[in-house]
């Protein structure tokens, strides 16, 4: 899924010393949330939640009854949600069209820094040149291949460790880019494609998170969190989890620095998603039970070793 399609996922609850602390959300935030509680216990589900409900759920989050009901209005305008009503009640649901979209997006958090991957010592280059003229389908251009994992070299030559070349042959086609080249191939030792990232952030960014995580992960080890509290860290641990994948196409480990932290921050994550799961669902169901108690049990939660519906 390209940047900017479809659904989202995540929303900033935390600020940088403590994990869990949960703000109302604003505007953009609050729609995230919305997309993220949906696409976390009601993935694939063709029936429709009460308004009611929906409001219910972000009221776990902060939000009041019209603020609640303004992030529904906006997320279903905006093509996020769809609407549909049943006599005096209105209810949303998952579009349809975005079931592929959503387990495209998760499956790529959730397998993120995994370590299945087995790198060839090729590198992949595209290279490209869009018209000044047409800055709209650079850009757009630039999304799709971050989002294949792809940074900047040099001007108009965008690099990735992995063979991405028939995705990104058909996005230069798409996009109609014009002159264009890719190929994969080693590279010499006076070539440093590790420099298209931020490598010394990234590491820092690791450690903020597994710093910010670790208290979390002992508490919930030793079965602490409740219902209300695992629905909202659980939503904040994907907010936090969510840029990792655009910022580190998962660069091997033969060119990375010793004792990368990819693979703790990732336990930590996966350590804690997983874990509160069931009571998070549980909470879900709750919220969902007071409106409709024939659609509360369908919720079901998603993990790191089964993103597809349950």
């Amino acid at each position: 899924m390209a940047s900017g399609e479809g659904f989202e996922f995540g929303y900033a609850t935390h600020d940088a010393e403590q994990a869990g602390s949960v703000v109302r959300p604003g505007a953009r935030q609050s729609r995230r949330v919305l997309t993220t509680l949906l696409g976390d216990y009601w993935f694939w589900r063709d029936e429709h939640l009460p308004s009611a409900a929906l409001v219910d759920l972000l009221g776990e989050f902060g939000l009041g009854e019209a603020a609640a009901r303004a992030a529904i209005r906006r997320a279903a305008s905006q093509g996020f949600v769809v609407a549909s009503r049943s006599g005096r009640t209105t209810s949303y649901g998952v579009p349809p069209r975005t079931t592929d979209l959503i387990l495209e997006h998760v499956t790529r958090l959730l397998d993120f820094g995994s370590g299945s991957r087995i790198w060839d010592g090729l590198w992949t280059f595209a290279m490209f040149s869009v018209p000044e003229d047409r800055r709209h389908d650079r850009r757009r251009l630039r999304g799709k291949l971050r989002f294949l994992g792809f940074a900047p070299l040099y001007d108009g030559v965008w690099v990735s460790p992995w063979d991405r070349r028939e995705e990104v042959a058909a996005a230069l086609e798409e996009l109609d880019a014009g002159e264009a080249t890719v190929v994969r191939a080693p590279v010499s030792p006076v070539t440093q494609p590790l420099r298209a990232w931020d490598v010394e952030g990234l590491n820092k960014a690791y450690h903020r998170f597994i710093e910010r995580y670790g208290p979390l992960r002992e508490r919930v080890a030793a079965g602490e969190v409740g219902g209300t509290e695992a629905l909202t860290l659980r939503t904040g641990l994907m907010a936090d989890w969510r840029p990792f994948p655009d910022l580190d196409p998962d660069l091997p480990d033969e060119v990375l620095p010793g004792s990368w932290p990819r693979a703790e921050a990732r336990a930590c994550f996966v350590e804690i998603y997983d874990a509160l799961g069931p009571v998070a669902e549980y909470r879900f169901r709750q919220l969902v039970a007071v409106h409709s108690a024939e659609l509360a049990p369908l919720a079901a939660h998603r993990t790191s070793r089964d993103v597809r519906k349950h």
